[in-house]
């Protein structure tokens, strides 16, 4: 005998060429082998010993699986009866996961044995919980995860989705616009809920001169729990690229050009809807304003080439859509597209076609006509709730008000009624039923000296209207930080057929703009609809735009303003 190589498989591991014919094999990791021995004679002949299996564990002890309860989340909170979604992960590094139990407290309340772990717990009472997840092993090792308290309250919606929000609701209150509204004189009306504004993707978490998204929430959920009932929760999407293509003022941080919608969709919408769709908060009422000032752009300003580029990439409408498709999915999220105002759509040309381009953009969504609760009219604005003292059907000498410079042939003189007939086509188009209407009402007021009493007894029909109205604008299309405006309409809930509820969207106080070139890092530029020297151009007749002097950037807290919307609320404070 000349030797004896030793083999795993194919592979020699050692060979010896004395008897008796030995190898030792260290450092062997776990795994299964097939061993041999394969002998030699002087003469070069040999002959291989039978397959020997052996199989290699890992020694020492077992090590126990891992375990995290991934939802709900501590802090959350729910409405009783409630339903709680239970998630969990969990790996082991020596074997395999063969059960993970859902537990309150010491009650087992379910078991899931495959990856992803779930459980559905229903029904759940009013009352505090502690909810663990613990991961079984196949060697009977086990591991619990750290506890997620959860809350169940009582009272408020049990569906998760009410016909109209405001319905029985308290509203949130800002805490950072009450105390500027109440150091300007405004403790009056320090209590009432206004608009979050979600302008731009640094607001989502907050910067250092506002709170973010979740910083609300957690004030409306701690607002809620100090009363009794449901409560909503305002928050404006406004963030769209070449949003506002129509005005400077409040143009945005994202461009088309510049991979703006995807950016729109991944850095924006999602994170939103991310922390909109958070279990903690599903007791609020939370309403979304969908991005004012542009679909009916796309309807009246394609000469522009910021607007003609937002229609022909389609980014409009696709990043509307993308937004109601991942806030309808949320059942406590409300949407709220907005429909501009009538004196911008109130003329036939303009009416139909935008409520056709509403209907298409939302039939294009997931959910469809479902996927919207409703629209909003003159967000931001200043126009007139109702004209008391004349109507679209008002005659003077024979000539019907329609003719007169301010009204200019519009088919309405006023918010309300314009709302109203913009719900009664959008439902002839196929919108829901039910669909309700907002109306903006923060600061079209309009009272103080010059509020009109009564209608004027001229003949003249120019006359006749500036004497009567209440919306003393120049112009209707004036829109920035406008002089005589003031306080309208407190929010309720349904103070009109069609209309779910008169808002403040636009927290008075805040600037649409700055009077004159202010640098700053939030995309604002300077827009001359809000230089009070300027004498207008196109969309405001050529006339002076009526703004006020010495305001800043759009968002901005403008004391000036505040007062005098105080002064000339209407009704007055």
């Amino acid at each position: 005998m000349s030797k004896v190589e030793f083999y795993n498989g194919t592979t020699l591991l050692s060979t010896d060429t004395a008897a008796p014919y030995a190898y030792t094999w260290t450092g062997v990791v776990a795994g299964s082998y097939n061993i041999t021995a394969k002998a030699y004679d002087n003469g070069g002949l040999s002959t291989t010993s039978g397959l020997v299996p052996i199989t290699v564990t890992n020694g020492g002890t077992n090590g126990a699986p891992t375990v995290t309860l991934t939802g709900p989340t501590t802090g959350s909170g729910y409405t009783a009866p409630a339903t709680v979604n239970l998630t969990a992960t969990a790996a082991d590094a020596d074997g395999t996961v063969t059960k993970v139990d859902f537990y309150n407290g010491t009650t087992l309340l379910g078991t899931d044995t495959t990856s992803p772990y779930a459980y559905t717990w229903s029904n759940v009472a009013a009352g505090s919980y502690s909810l663990t997840a613990k991961a079984t092993d196949n060697s009977g090792n086990s591991t619990t995860s750290n506890a997620a308290a959860i809350t169940v309250t009582t009272g408020g919606q049990t569906d998760g989705h009410v016909d109209n929000p405001y319905t029985g609701a308290r509203g949130y209150v800002n805490a950072d616009w009450a105390t500027k509204a109440r150091a300007d004189g405004g403790a009056a009306i320090a209590g009432a809920s206004t608009g979050v504004w979600i302008d731009r993707i640094a607001a989502i978490n907050g910067t250092s001169s506002a709170r973010g998204i979740r910083a609300h929430l957690d004030d409306a959920l701690a607002q809620k729990n100090a009363g009794t009932g449901p409560l909503t929760i305002q928050f404006v999407v406004y963030n769209l690229p070449n949003r506002d293509c129509s005005a400077l003022a409040s143009n945005g941080e994202l461009k088309i050009s510049e991979n703006g919608l995807e950016r729109y969709k991944t850095e924006y919408i999602d994170p939103i809807a991310t922390i909109l769709g958070d279990p903690k908060y599903s007791s609020l009422r939370i309403v979304t304003i969908i991005e004012i000032d542009s679909l009916p752009n796309l309807v009246t300003n394609t000469n522009l080439a910021a607007c003609a580029e937002a229609k022909s990439s389609g980014a409009y409408v696709q990043g509307v859509q993308y937004a109601l498709n991942k806030l309808h999915a949320i059942s406590n999220v409300y949407t709220y597209i907005d429909a501009g105002h009538h004196g911008w759509l109130g003329w036939d040309s303009n009416f139909g076609p935008s409520a056709d381009l509403f209907a298409s953009t939302v039939r294009g969504t997931t959910a469809g006509f479902a996927s919207v609760d409703g629209f909003i009219t003159n967000t931001a604005n200043y126009s007139a709730l109702v004209e008391p003292y004349f109507t679209i059907n008002t005659t003077v000498n024979g000539q019907s008000v329609r003719q007169s410079k301010w009204v200019d042939w519009n088919y309405y003189v006023d918010e309300q009624s314009y709302a109203q007939a913009f719900r009664n086509k959008l439902v002839s188009l196929g919108f829901n039923s039910n669909l309700g209407m907002l109306i903006d009402t923060s600061r079209n007021g309009w009272g103080g000296a010059n509020r009109p009493a009564g209608a004027s007894t001229s003949t003249d029909v120019n006359t006749f209207v500036n004497q009567s109205r209440v919306d003393r604008r120049i112009h209707a299309g004036n829109w920035c930080n406008q002089s005589g405006a003031g306080i309208g309409e407190r929010p309720r809930a349904t103070p009109a057929p069609g209309i779910d509820a008169y808002v403040w969207i636009k927290p008075p106080g805040e600037s649409d703009g700055a009077s004159q070139v202010i640098p700053n890092d939030e995309g604002k530029g300077f827009d001359r609809m809000c230089d009070p020297t300027y004498t207008g151009n196109d969309r405001n007749g050529n006339n002076p735009t009526g703004a006020l002097p010495n305001s800043p950037i759009a968002g901005q807290w403008f004391s000036a303003q505040f007062r005098e919307l105080v002064a000339n609320a209407y009704p007055a404070l």
